[in-house]
């Protein structure tokens, strides 16, 4: 089962492999270097964890995503209102909306939303 949480390190590691996949993992180990200053070494062990967790395959090679980004942000978004809020959206939304207001450019966004769920549900 893939585990839908990421450090902060491991976060912007995953964001280059989407940014850029398919790439060669010697080719992901130098964009880690630059972009978080590590050694090759510890591209290889995040990566081989990542792999691990079924997030990534690294074939040949060639390192590429088994989940996209979209869908990882989407499950980890489900993981956390699956555990924070016992899977209920609206108690979600209305803890989120009782700190911070909504503009009416997110409301309507939000109406759509819900809108075009029922037409899929018809």
């Amino acid at each position: 089962m893939t585990e839908y949480r990421l450090g902060e390190a491991e976060a912007v590691f995953a964001d280059i492999i989407w940014k850029n996949e398919p790439l060669p993992s010697r080719l992901l180990a130098e964009l880690a270097e630059q972009r978080l200053n590590w050694k090759r070494t510890t591209a290889y062990t995040v990566l081989k964890r990542l792999c691990d967790r079924g997030l990534f395959q690294n074939s040949g090679g060639m390192v590429s995503s088994l989940v996209s980004r979209e869908e990882f942000y989407a499950r980890q978004s489900e993981q956390f209102v699956e555990d924070t809020f016992q899977g209920s959206l609206p108690a979600f939304l209305a803890a989120f909306s009782s700190r911070k207001k909504l503009s009416d450019s997110e409301i309507q966004e939000l109406q759509k939303i819900i809108d075009s769920m029922r037409r899929c549900g018809e």
